[in-house]
């Protein structure tokens, strides 16, 4: 019997299997994994996964940071036909919790360190899910990826899955408070992944950085495209300059992904001399626009080339990219379009709009998510007129550019991650002493936008700034968590009741400066 054809995300890592087996896949501190043991393992966890009740179609959480074995486990569920729900590994207790019930899961895969710190020890058996310790290294005990493969077949299970069925559900925070579960089938992340193969020249000869989550679409799609490629992947379990600075040099990493905070903090450390990094040919920052002192000094003294790239979860990055070339442009500038979809500016009637006007930036294509989970009403707002609507404002220069010029959700961008203002008011405002509370991003020159909070409080109340931030510890994620908060007597109102927020921006725009 002929195999069924199939376009799906597993077939990634078997096609570069099948051509150079033996390339080293994954690089990990001293450890390594050929593409063959990549593939033949996550054959074996798609076969488990298989015999152990579940069925194609069911939904698999993980909650892991970077590792080898979270790329196994990630590709193994989508092998088997199961849809992979990633979780942000920074969220409290009780978002992940609403992720996992939201999601319909029916097993979570965690970090075995993670699981065993106290404040998930009681959370994770909480959820009431079947869990599965992912553990790096030579942890075999119950429970563990490790023992769950052995013994199960290194083949490919017989499946017949389509390129259009769903493959994984991100969440991102929307402005209401709940994340919003973004489903993409494989065909619309396989679009994006050749996408970024293309745009960014990747060759089988590279060695790609992993430092940035692959929970977070970025750092998988760019994963993604050299595990296409039969590159080789170089992961990070977190950031921490000089570690970072180490398994650049050490793995002669090629093309490497950060954030411009994570390239300043690179750039400034000490070791930084110490280490040859002579290797990169190109620097991805991600997320936002960088200074322009920065990137000379960069260019100069850490990779001779930089380019930024843009996207969001719902349409599976990148959508845009500002190459290398390009670099002497400042400001908000994003670039264009990368090949695999559409770019245009909207104003609110439909209209697509030209050279220097400002509407709201929109895209379609390939690459874009089925819909929200089990929200309807969002994906049709967010479909209006055939186009996806990103909540950003932008502008073609007349160069055909693509320049960012605000924000229509109020939706706050910090270190990387979303962080909807009204998820950190609704904390702030289960605090007994708080009667009225508002909370913008300001800029900031390491985070890009810090959480920023203005309080009034309660007569006869008292709370400062220490304690309120406490408070929100227990149903924030750290990053969430305000940087300031201001107690103040009143706040800027209209004349209708509502809260001012661009005054609070206009009038605090250099609380962080320094």
């Amino acid at each position: 019997m002929n195999e069924p054809m199939q376009d799906t995300l597993g077939s990634l890592v078997s096609r570069s299997a099948r051509r150079n087996g033996a390339a080293t896949a994954l690089l990990e501190g001293g450890r390594r994994m050929s593409y063959a043991q990549l593939d033949e393992d996550s054959n074996r966890f798609a076969h488990y996964l298989l015999s152990s009740g579940l069925q194609p179609g069911d939904k698999v959480t993980m909650l892991s940071p970077n590792s080898m074995e979270f790329v196994v486990a990630a590709f193994g569920i989508l092998k088997a036909g199961m849809v992979w729900v990633p979780i942000n590994a920074m969220l409290s207790p009780t978002e992940v919790a609403y992720i996992a019930q939201h999601a319909e899961a029916r097993l979570m895969v965690a970090d075995a360190q993670l699981a065993a710190h106290p404040a998930w020890n009681a959370a994770l058996p909480a959820l009431g899910l079947p869990l599965l310790r992912c553990a790096t290294g030579a942890d075999s005990g119950d429970g563990t990826l490790a023992q769950a493969i052995a013994g199960q077949p290194g083949t490919a299970a017989e499946l017949a899955l389509d390129e259009n069925a769903l493959a994984l559900i991100m969440y991102t925070s929307g402005t209401t408070g709940n994340p919003k579960g973004a489903m993409h089938s494989h065909r619309s992340v396989l679009a994006a992944v050749m996408s970024n193969a293309v745009t960014v020249s990747i060759v089988q000869q590279d060695v790609l950085s992993a430092i940035l989550p692959l929970f977070h679409c970025a750092q998988f799609s760019m994963a993604a495209a050299g595990l296409a490629c039969g590159a080789a992947i170089s992961i990070s379990r977190g950031f921490d300059p000089a570690a970072v600075l180490a398994t650049l040099a050490r793995d002669r990493v090629t093309l490497v992904a950060a954030l411009p905070a994570m390239y300043g903090a690179m750039l400034m450390h000490p070791s930084r001399a110490g280490h040859d990094l002579s290797a990169l040919r190109l620097a991805i920052y991600a997320m936002a626009p960088m200074a322009p002192e920065l990137l000379r000094r960069l260019m100069q003294e850490f990779c001779p080339h930089f380019a930024l790239g843009s996207g969001q979860t719902e349409m599976f990055p990148m959508t845009v990219y500002f190459p290398p070339d390009q670099q002497h442009r400042t400001g908000n500038c994003w670039g264009q379009a990368t090949p695999v979809n559409d770019t245009a500016i909207m104003d609110t009637d439909g209209r697509l709009l030209g050279k220097g006007e400002i509407g709201e930036i929109v895209h379609r294509g390939p690459n874009a998510m089925l819909g929200y989970f089990k929200d309807p009403e969002a994906t049709a707002a967010t479909r209006r007129f055939g186009w996806h609507h990103t909540g950003d404002l932008g502008m073609w220069d007349e160069d055909g550019y693509l320049h960012f010029k605000g924000r229509l959700k109020d939706m706050i961008k910090t270190g990387g991650e979303n962080v909807p203002a009204i998820r950190v008011e609704e904390a702030l405002l289960g605090h007994p002493a708080v009667a009225v509370a508002a909370v913008v991003g300001l800029p900031h020159q390491e985070w890009i936008e810090a959480v920023t909070a203005f309080v009034c409080l309660k007569p006869g109340q008292a709370a400062d700034a220490d304690s309120l931030r406490e408070h929100c510890r227990g149903t924030l994620a750290g990053f969430e968590i305000p940087k300031h908060i201001a107690i103040v007597d009143n706040l800027p109102m209209t004349s209708t009741g509502k809260i001012q927020k661009h005054v609070l921006r206009a009038s605090h725009q250099a609380l962080y400066a320094g």
